[in-house]
């Protein structure tokens, strides 16, 4: 096994975590920012940890820019439907979550 796979496996493997907390605080905080918060946050984490695992073994540098690009549209379409989901929820009467 080359170094490259084992660091590819290390990478992919250290996305599982981030993927179960923003399931986690998907499932168990107390609104929908809190919710938004978590999930966003874990995920594009998690899956910029796969991107680059998948990079390692692409096999050549325009598919691991592909991989590059998709990672950074799906951030880019992340940030928008959270904040289209946070402005509805406020203007739907929702206030955020406090400790008070």
């Amino acid at each position: 096994m080359e170094i490259r796979d084992v660091l590819s496996t290390v990478l992919l493997l250290a996305a599982v975590p981030f993927f179960l907390a923003g399931t986690l605080g998907l499932l168990r905080f107390p609104d929908v920012f809190c919710r938004l918060h978590a999930l966003t946050k874990a995920d594009n984490l998690g899956l910029g940890l796969i991107v680059l695992g998948l990079m390692l073994q692409a096999p050549s540098w325009h598919a691991a820019a592909g991989l590059l690009l998709t990672w950074l549209l799906v951030l880019l379409a992340g940030a928008t439907v959270a904040h289209l989901i946070a402005r509805k929820a406020l203007a739907d009467g929702q206030r955020p979550w406090s400790r008070s």
